[in-house]
């Protein structure tokens, strides 16, 4: 294969016509080979030549023409996160990040931060995306999914606790994480538990379900539930653990399994024994929790694939008339270990 050769500022673009001449093809040969066609049957040599070609001349295609080709574009826009959602979330979306690129999808990342939900609708509209999938820090309004669908959005997918009208929902109810944790703790026989609400911005909309789904399934037994603010950082989880014979608190779910770490071993080193006095149960299963001594009850969440969630946005651009339609995501069991 030849190198790309450099060029100059002043050299023209290369186009699919230079690339069809270079590999003996004709234009719509190309287009179907660079653009993954697969309604066309075309050899595997073709496709290497072409591509060969392609790379030679240093061409790639021309996002907008295609657009304007297929009447759409293949842009999937993805809010980005500013806010630390933790290792299993991340490694959901990267998954579908993944899938959708398999899907022959661009998946643009677009920053969001300080926009609200009817001004980041107007601004993702912009891009022209063929969908939108939004984690559900800004929560889109009914208004934004129109701006978004009229803009030709044919998809617009939210990731929440709840459904926004004219969208599909992905509902990822986090009470069922924090009811988990309860449910355990209460079989446990522990009757005054902690529940750590992290000091960071813009985590309550993972830790407010969840201390509601603690509340709710102790509402029963009878049981004290104490929410404790605690940031992501040594000095936080010491003095939390400082005081702790003083809350009279035997057990705590630390929201998830990096503070329950961080508190654990606070705790520890406050001479507060895990689990005698406290037992300690984190959530997200993470491999270092398995590490640990005592080793880290865990609520366990079970998420759907990254590649089910790109074929459902698949599905909805190629029927974008359909009826929106809710998903329940997350379920969630407890894994005992020794620190409970």
């Amino acid at each position: 294969m030849s190198q790309t050769p450099k060029q100059s500022a002043d050299s023209p673009v290369p186009t699919s016509t230079d690339v069809a001449r270079l590999a003996g093809v004709s234009r719509a040969t190309v287009s179907y080979v660079l653009n993954n066609t697969s309604a066309v049957r075309i050899s595997e040599p073709t496709r290497r030549r072409v591509r060969e070609a392609a790379e030679e001349l240093g061409y790639v295609p021309h996002a907008a023409a295609r657009s304007l080709r297929a009447g759409h574009s293949r842009i999937v826009l993805l809010p980005t996160a500013h806010i630390p959602v933790g290792p299993l979330y991340g490694r959901f979306l990267n998954e579908v990040q993944w899938a959708l690129r398999a899907l022959d999808y661009t998946v643009v990342q677009y920053g969001s931060l300080g926009l609200g939900a009817d001004e980041a609708a107007r601004a993702w509209a912009e891009l022209r995306p063929v969908a939108v999938l939004s984690p559900g820090e800004i929560a889109l309004s009914p208004h934004g999914v129109q701006v978004l669908k009229r803009s030709g959005a044919k998809a617009v997918i939210t990731l929440g606790p709840q459904r926004v009208e004219g969208a599909h929902a992905l509902v990822m109810d986090q009470r069922a994480i924090g009811a988990a944790a309860a449910a355990h703790l209460l079989e446990r026989g522990r009757r005054a538990i902690g529940v750590v609400v992290p000091a960071e911005e813009g985590l309550d909309m993972f830790s407010r379900p969840r201390l509601a789904g603690v509340r709710k399934a102790v509402t029963a037994a009878g049981a004290r539930v104490e929410p404790l603010t605690m940031a992501y950082d040594e000095e936080s989880a010491a003095a939390l653990a400082g005081r702790w014979r003083e809350l009279g608190l035997d057990a705590v779910y630390a929201y998830n399994d990096e503070y329950a770490q961080l508190l654990m071993r606070a705790l520890q080193d406050a001479g507060i024994d895990v689990p005698g006095e406290c037992a300690v149960v984190g959530a997200d299963d993470l491999l270092m929790g398995k590490l640990l001594r005592p080793r880290l009850s865990t609520v366990h969440i079970e998420l759907p694939t990254g590649r089910e969630i790109a074929e459902l946005v698949d599905r909805v651009v190629r029927d974008p008339e359909g009826e929106a339609e809710r998903h329940d995501l997350m379920a969630a069991h407890t894994i005992p270990r020794e620190s409970s």
